[in-house]
């Protein structure tokens, strides 16, 4: 019994020493390895940089091939004055339309003003003589009110219709020029938004000449009635005056 466990005991002990040695044999190249390897590691972070410096350069040299260099061929003296040409149609464009607008509600307003006129006089027409005093001149003090209006909307018309024309020439010299220059597109836009503006215009225009000639008629109208009305007042107030017995029949 004690030989078995001495034979035990020597057996473990030789397995100890065993793996003790075997330690010792792997700490050895271990600690060579290590020691070699913190120049060999620095190399390595010397190259990683190295590398991603390269990678950052191929990317930056990607995003600048990726540049549309024929952008920078196209910067011609030919083509900034098309582009400088097409800027000026488009400014001109946008001055005309707006000129356009004005003028077109300038009219409109002075149209109303000029049927509101007429309706006024027309109304007094109907009830001549048969207002009051009082009553027939606050209808005239309207009537003259509605007249300055409508005075006042025919000069602005004119302003406008004055700067509505220097928009277009402005318009056409535009047009010109991009055509020279070589810009056809908007040289063909601009003389397409001419026509279109000439267009409302002259729409708006009619509406104003038919207002003022039907405010003409109206004043011819007005002439004739208020010179009815007052013979009509003399031959009344004649009768007035002559006595009875010229009146009476033989």
């Amino acid at each position: 019994m004690v030989r078995r466990v001495l034979f035990m005991w020597r057996t473990k002990m030789a397995a100890l020493y065993r793996s003790v040695t075997y330690l010792s044999f792997i700490r050895t190249p271990a600690r060579v390895l290590l020691s070699c390897s913190k120049p060999a590691f620095h190399r390595l972070s010397r190259w990683t940089n190295v590398l991603r410096s390269g990678v950052a350069y191929v990317a930056a040299g990607t995003a600048l091939c990726a540049v549309p260099f024929k952008q920078a061929e196209t910067l011609t003296h030919d083509s900034l004055i098309r582009r400088a040409a097409s800027l000026a149609t488009d400014s001109s464009t946008t001055f005309l339309s707006q000129t356009t607008l004005a003028l077109i509600d300038a009219i409109t307003e002075y149209s109303k003003a000029v049927h509101t006129l007429i309706a006024l006089q027309r109304r007094y027409l109907t009830s001549l003589g048969k207002l009051s005093p009082a009553e027939e001149d606050s209808i005239w003090q309207v009537i003259i009110s509605q007249r300055a209006k409508v005075h006042d909307g025919q000069d602005e018309c004119k302003r406008f219709e004055s700067t509505w024309a220097m928009a277009v020439r402005l318009c056409e010299t535009a047009a010109e020029a991009a055509y020279v220059s070589g810009a056809e597109h908007a040289s063909i836009t601009a003389r397409t938004n001419i026509v279109v503006a000439n267009t409302q215009v002259e729409q708006a225009r009619k509406i104003s000449v038919d207002a003022d000639k039907k405010l003409a008629e109206t004043k011819v109208m007005e002439v004739e009635r208020v010179a009815q009305y007052a013979s009509s007042s003399e031959s009344s107030n004649d009768e007035e005056d002559i006595p009875e017995a010229y009146l009476r029949e033989d």
